[in-house]
């Protein structure tokens, strides 16, 4: 009989031992104890932070969700404005989980933390876009773009505020219709051409202001040198060049002919 419980005890000893399970939750991550059988199924109310956590590994089991911020770069996804018009919507997230309420989150979810970031988050986005952009028509929306971008992240971070996730930064990504994106880029160049032929009318302008400029200089100079050849100038001019010779003179029938030597 003796030999019978020592058997007892000793595969109960094994039994335990070989049904215990160890998890260590890593710093940044909270750890979550999960009840698989018995009328305590579901998830306990203590989240374990880090540290080493031993349970049963037949009765219960043990997740670990990071709560420190995560980047999420979303599929982009067409959204219509009020008046139809098809906007692309590409949003990144900086998000993280609301400090002890993984249990929280698991319990409803029972899902990986990945893939209700992933997937579920991903369809609380959409719809924010979808309430937002159905406001306002197209023109609305390029005409008060960061308006319309303020409004979308708060409608999203109050969405997941209520699951229980803290959105700390949303990029919306948000692209114009091709039609604007073609009437942005003209209005830009119709800018950039009107601007050089400003600056094109503005150097021809210069060049000529200058040539008048100049032209009323030499002018000017050409009538005060005029004006300085005065008769006694001339004739002291005359006597400069003036070799001291006297001119011969020579009549014919009609005229006289001066000849110097």
């Amino acid at each position: 009989m003796k030999k019978i419980l020592s058997f007892i005890v000793v595969c109960v000893a094994i039994l335990s031992l070989s049904s215990c399970g160890y998890e260590r939750i890593d710093a940044g991550c909270e750890g979550i104890l999960v009840n698989l059988y018995g009328d305590e199924k579901g998830v306990g109310d203590v989240s374990l932070c880090t540290g080493a956590v031993w349970y049963n590994s037949i009765t219960q089991d043990v997740f670990e969700y990071p709560t420190y911020v995560q980047t999420v770069d979303y599929p982009a996804f067409e959204i219509n404005s009020k008046d139809g018009t098809k906007f692309t919507v590409d949003p990144s997230v900086l998000i993280k989980i609301e400090d002890g309420k993984s249990p929280t989150i698991f319990k409803k979810y029972r899902k990986d933390l990945s893939e209700i970031i992933n997937k579920t988050l991903y369809v609380y986005i959409k719809d924010a876009a979808r309430a937002e952009f159905n406001k306002y028509t197209a023109d609305q929306i390029v005409s008060n773009r960061a308006a319309v971008d303020k409004s979308f992240e708060l409608n999203v971070r109050t969405a997941l505020l209520k699951e229980h996730f803290v959105l700390d930064q949303l990029t919306p990504g948000i692209k114009y219709p091709q039609s604007y994106e073609d009437a942005i880029n003209a209005k830009n160049k119709a800018v950039q051409d009107s601007m050089r032929v400003r600056n094109e009318v503005a150097v021809a302008k210069a060049e000529a202001e200058k040539k008048i400029v100049i032209a009323e200089a030499e002018a000017k100079a050409n009538a005060l040198k005029t004006q300085a050849l005065t008769p006694a100038i001339l004739k002291a001019r005359w006597i400069d060049k003036w070799d001291g010779e006297l001119p011969s003179v020579m009549t014919g029938e009609n005229t006289p002919l001066v000849i110097t030597k």
